[in-house]
């Protein structure tokens, strides 16, 4: 445990905390809206920075990150806790027992001692994943600082509901992101996720004002966030606001937590989607959680030549040469070692 980063002391004890665009205010004994940051006696700490919960050696698709050091692994990390309430959260039972018993567990481990185990397992990068690196932030920020300096990338994969001000704070620390863009609608946000829309497109423009690598992510929930006129709404925020050389990844939703009673997404919806997001100009569109689809290519935006071709999170084919692809020397948009 140890004294939080970003937040300010008020009268009477109360601390309010800055990290997400929550902004709870905490009485002295009480934890703000993720569970895992406590008032104690009017200072706000971190209740995980030396509770890590999960550690794993992925490929970098499996994030998902497609134009990010592709064919790479990347050491995994995580500790408990969220600031959303996602009734349809995939990892809750890491996510959710702080806030809903209180329950905190995980194995200390030091950030530098993480960073090596990254390096000697043969990663190129470090993601921070599973449950949302936000909460965790200080962790992750002292994590992030000992991975740049062994040459390893970091990458976010988040609800995108941070500050503004925390990501000042590790301006140049975040090579890239993955953030869940979980509907183009504000209600949805409020009643499925106790968030608000706003604040996931504000923080989504602002990693890519500060030249974060940044892909998006939908889960596509049947009855609950396709309808095709929001779908063609969200691609158009993507494309104009965040370029259209940002990958989206449309996933297949499969039923968890309090929404069991929804089927799983069917392939033909997805590739609907993905149709919809090509259609409104969106450069590179995959779908996810449905294997041996076309969806999962990357196909040149300047010819429509086959650069790389998955099978899951395996690459079969990569023709990318020096960045570019070898018929028509497009300059292919992400990040590569």
């Amino acid at each position: 445990m140890i004294e939080a980063a970003l937040y300010s002391k008020l009268k009477n004890g109360l601390v309010k905390c800055n990290l997400c665009r929550h902004g709870c205010t905490i009485q002295v004994g009480k934890r703000g809206l993720c569970g895992v940051r406590e008032n104690k006696e009017g200072s706000l700490y971190s209740l995980v920075y030396d509770k890590i919960v999960s550690t794993n050696v992925d490929p970098i698709e499996k994030k998902p990150l497609f134009h990010f050091a592709p064919g790479t692994k990347s050491f995994s990390i995580a500790t408990m806790g969220c600031n959303f309430r996602c009734s349809f959260c995939q990892n809750y039972s890491i996510s959710q027992p702080p806030h809903e018993t209180g329950e905190i567990v995980g194995h200390s481990m030091a950030p530098r001692s993480l960073a090596e185990m990254a390096v000697n397992l043969g990663c190129e990068s470090i993601a921070y994943t599973y449950t949302e690196p936000t909460v965790y932030y200080e962790i992750a920020r002292d994590t992030m600082i000992q991975a740049k300096k062994m040459g390893l990338l970091n990458c976010f994969v988040t609800n995108g509901y941070m500050s503004r001000a925390m990501l000042d704070d590790c301006r140049g620390l975040i090579d890239g992101a993955n953030v869940d863009l979980k509907a183009f609608n504000d209600d949805f946000y409020r009643k499925r996720c106790n968030a608000s829309l706003e604040g996931v497109l504000d923080s989504l423009k602002y990693l890519r004002e500060i030249g974060v690598w940044l892909e998006v992510t939908t889960l596509l929930i049947p009855g609950l966030n396709d309808d095709p006129n929001e779908i063609a709404e969200l691609a158009r925020f993507i494309k104009n606001e965040l370029g259209p050389q940002t990958p989206w990844h449309v996933s297949r939703f499969f039923p968890r937590f309090k929404e069991t009673g929804i089927p799983p997404t069917d392939a033909v919806a997805l590739r609907k989607v993905r149709q919809v997001g090509l259609d409104e100009g969106l450069y590179y569109v995959y779908t996810g959680n449905v294997p041996w689809e076309p969806g999962e290519k990357t196909f040149c935006p300047g010819c429509s030549y086959t650069l790389i071709e998955r099978s899951g999170y395996t690459i079969e084919k990569y023709a990318i040469k020096e960045g570019r692809c070898p018929k028509c020397k497009y300059k292919v948009e992400g990040v590569e070692l």
